[in-house]
């Protein structure tokens, strides 16, 4: 061992255990959740140091890589997690060892990409993750039997009960000191075991000249594997008689050399499984998992259900915990604010400071900051939902619908990211294994409703709309996903033809969320929107009030008309008065909402100062520029035009492509202005 740093990858199947066994090791706070694709990148972390006298001076990092089903990577997050594993072997930014998590009650999925690991010839241990679930359900596993079989430790875990811990890195500690002789398992025989111990022979030279491990490199190039053979040197005399021999075992077989290696892959591990675990015929687990799916995954009723409990969400989210809990900080607030104000005038303060203070700084501040209960609220249940199971249910339920517009069940989690962030929904497009249904689930995300758009509903419906707020609000999240449904059908039969991809995945078993987990992403959230009041939304509150209260020659102003601002706004009105949007507040406000979409509450609320200081309420302000279509155009126009500018970056990033991410910029814009030109024109027939 030349390092001096141990850097142990934690890798496995998808919803596995990988992120909640690094938090155990790390004592950092990443995501966890009961669905596959929860980790979309590779994340690194010290281990803590409750553990450290295990490797005395050693320094040990953790990585948790995404969720892998085989070494065959499809998706854009399963090919960075190969690439960190098998390029540039030795570098410092790799791993050198690994612990491979299985989920117990799971065993053969797992131990069938555990063949493959072994074949890379690292340092390699197997974690038998949740094995207090697996063991209550029944399934009873001979570790010793399956340390002898595969020969690499074999350590029974519970990574979010902290079980197990210790054992597991004594023996990652053991495997430093005493590292294992080079194992090879001939999982196969006959025509393929032959094929491969050819291929090794011809490859051992080109194979030996990067670093990789021959049988390794034998199997993937059987398997097809184009880019393998990019890697190596091989004579094109070589390369011929490698194809030869790879025609010869799939003309035996009448089968694709790799159906022929996943087949024999199987045998194995089904052989293997016989003798090394034994389950009863179902588990508790699994009867009542398929007991709730027969009411929640019903051909007729699931999506009806799966409506009925997002609409109950909402219900609990603005009318029954979070509205309350919202206007009781807003009087906070506002009592506060009326007493910082006080004080400022009795240490005689100057004027343009105490107006810059209360009605700038902290009018808009604390009007975005107003909404953190209903964003903790919503953030709450929609984890609840994840970690139970459910949107995974929802997913295969979807599927059906999803394929009419072109996408698969496996989109679907990604759109449903998108109701809290457009971010990271457009971030875990990265588990798609096809470029096509990738690319198009990044163009619908924008347009499920994001969690920062949530105080710019909350302000318009409560001002216009009384007690039908929370009716309008559900109508603008059906609204996106309607719109997102028509333009996924339409390209799909043009810019993106073709079908998508199939979708196979195992349903996770039904769980009670860990309270802690729940509370954690909720709390994780809540930082998030704290943390762009106190950035984007102060800095863009001083840069509004500054421009509202200066004219073009820099001096004070005596009206808000007379203002930079009001300049700015005034110049591009004539634009958004087709859709009945002609006031220079509102179109300043959609200006600073491209930043970000709580910075519309902001600029509101200090446009709108003046009249609130004359003692008008918000809603009677709101009213001098709004009507209620105006209002409710206002709002569409907000849920479809672009997300904010870390959408835009995110997208960009995704899509490597400023042009394609410009380009569905426009496509929003336009959008956006000619579903408000409609609903304003229809609006009018009936308001006259």
């Amino acid at each position: 061992m030349q390092d001096h740093e141990l850097r142990i990858a934690l890798v496995g199947n998808k919803n596995s255990g990988k992120s909640a066994l690094f938090n155990a090791l790390t004592g950092q706070k990443v995501h966890v959740g009961n669905y596959p694709g929860v980790t979309t990148h590779l994340q690194w972390g010290a281990l803590k140091g409750g553990y450290a006298h295990l490797f005395e001076k050693t320094s040990v990092r953790i990585i948790d890589m995404p969720g892998l089903s085989s070494l065959n990577a499809y998706s854009t997050e399963e090919k960075d997690a190969l690439a960190s594993l098998t390029l540039h072997r030795g570098s410092q930014d790799t791993p050198n060892y690994l612990i491979d998590v299985i989920d117990a009650g799971n065993i053969e999925m797992g131990l069938y990409l555990a063949l493959q690991l072994l074949e890379l010839n690292m340092p390699t241990i197997i974690a038998l993750n949740m094995i207090d679930e697996a063991t209550s359900n029944g399934v009873t596993i001979d570790t010793v039997e399956l340390e002898r079989e595969l020969g690499v430790p074999v350590v029974p875990i519970s990574a979010t009960k902290q079980q197990g811990i210790t054992a597991l890195l004594e023996q990652v500690a053991a495997l430093k000191d005493h590292p294992l002789s080079e194992r090879r398992i001939d999982f196969c025989s006959g025509d393929l075991h032959k094929a491969i111990h050819s291929v090794c022979h011809i490859l051992e030279a080109p194979a030996a000249q990067v670093g990789m491990p021959v049988r390794y490199a034998a199997e993937k190039v059987i398997e097809h594997d184009e880019a393998i053979l990019t890697q190596l040197d091989v004579e094109q005399e070589d390369l011929h008689v490698i194809a030869h021999i790879i025609d010869h075992l799939e003309k035996d077989s009448g089968l694709a050399s790799e159906t022929v290696m996943a087949k024999e892959r199987y045998a194995f591990v089904d052989d293997l499984c016989a003798r090394c675990a034994s389950r009863v015929e179902t588990s508790r687990e699994q009867q009542r998992s398929q007991k709730i799916d027969r009411v929640l995954t019903h051909r007729v009723w699931g999506i009806p259900i799966y409506l009925c409990i997002m609409a109950l969400v909402f219900w609990l989210t603005f009318s029954v915990i979070g509205g309350p809990l919202q206007e009781a900080l807003e009087g906070f607030f506002d009592w506060s604010g009326g007493a910082f104000g006080e004080f400022l005038l009795g240490v005689g303060v100057n004027h343009w400071v105490y107006d810059l203070v209360i009605n700038g700084i902290w009018a808009g501040v604390c009007s975005v900051l107003s909404f953190l209960p209903i964003i903790m609220v919503l953030f709450f249940f929609l984890s609840f939902l994840e970690d139970s199971g459910y949107m995974t249910r929802v997913a295969f339920v979807m599927d059906k619908l999803l394929r009419k517009i072109g996408l698969s069940g496996r989109s679907f989690a990604p759109l449903i990211v998108g109701f809290g962030c457009n971010v990271p929904a457009i971030m875990a497009t990265r588990t798609l294994p096809s470029e096509r249904d990738r690319k198009l689930t990044i163009l619908l995300t924008p347009f499920m409703s994001c969690s920062a758009k949530l105080p710019v509903y909350g302000m318009i419906t409560a001002a216009f709309f009384g007690t039908k707020a929370t009716l309008v609000m559900i109508s603008l999240y059906v609204l996106g996903i309607v719109v997102a449904i028509l333009l996924g059908f339409v390209l799909s039969r043009t810019l993106f033809k073709g079908d998508a991809m199939m979708y196979v995945m195992e349903l996770p078993a039904y769980r009670w969320p860990a309270l802690s987990d729940v509370v954690r992403h909720m709390w994780d959230n809540a930082k998030e929107f704290v943390k762009k009041a106190f950035t984007i939304i102060f800095l863009g509150t001083v840069v509004i009030w500054v421009l509202q209260n200066i004219d073009m020659t820099f001096n004070p102003v005596s009206y808000s008309s007379q203002s930079i601002l009001a300049a700015i706004g005034t110049q591009i009105s004539f634009i958004f008065q087709p859709i009945g949007l002609d006031s220079w507040e509102a179109t300043t406000a959609l200006l600073a909402g491209l930043a970000a979409k709580e910075a519309i509450v902001s600029t509101l609320t200090v446009l709108m100062g003046p009249l609130i200081g004359s003692g008008l309420t918000i809603a009677a302000a709101l009213s001098t520029i709004f009507t209620p279509l105006t209002a409710f155009v206002f709002l569409v126009f907000i849920l479809l035009y672009v997300p904010c500018l870390a959408t835009f970056a995110a997208t960009r990033k995704e899509l490597d492509s400023t042009i394609q991410a410009i380009g569905i910029v426009v496509m929003q814009l336009v959008l956006a202005y000619v579903v408000c030109f409609v609903i304003y024109h229809i609006g009018l027939i009936f308001v006259g």
